[in-house]
Parts: C-alpha cells; structure tokens; sequence
C-alpha cells in the first residue's frame, strides 16, 4: 500500500487519494507528445535564430545554409508520436 507522512507519521493513502494519483499520473503521460514537441520547437527556433541574420538583405545566403534553415523549418513535418519526436536527428550547420 501506498504512503505519505503527516506530521512524520507514515499514514497509508485513501482509496480516493490512490484514485487521483493514478488520474494525475495519466494526465501527465498523455500530455508526454505535447511536451516533447514544445521542446522540440524551441530548440529548432533557437538553431534557426541563430542563423537569421543570414536572411538579411545585405547577405547572401548559400544554397546550403538555406537548405539547413529549411530542414529545420520541416522538422516538426509529419510528426505524430512521442517515439518520432525522440527520433529526431537535427542537421548540422554548414
């Protein structure tokens, strides 16, 4: 049976304190893709900030500098689960 300390007794959890954790516990999971995908996004915006004043008018970018920026701008591209999203590999910069 499941625990927790009140007041430095070890009291055993109620059914309903039980019931939440699994219920909390789910919630967390299920929201695992979405997680992963913000994180996902944010690192694929700091990689392509990094390389945004290739983009500017007074430069010229080479054909393999754009290529990267768009691999990373297609990245998320048809992404569906959590195992996709650990998968990904990200390109290296030219």
């Amino acid at each position: 049976m499941a625990h927790k300390l009140i007041d430095g007794v070890q009291v055993e959890l109620t059914a309903e304190e039980i019931a939440q954790i699994a219920i909390d516990e789910a919630n967390w999971n299920a929201g695992a893709f979405d997680r992963a995908m913000s994180s996902l996004r944010q690192k694929r915006n700091s990689l392509l900030s990094s390389t945004d004043f290739y983009a500017l008018s007074d430069n010229t970018m080479t054909t393999e500098m754009s290529d990267y920026r768009q691999s990373l701008r297609d990245i998320t591209n048809d992404i569906s689960n959590l195992e996709e999203v650990e998968a990904i590999v990200f390109p290296v910069k030219p």
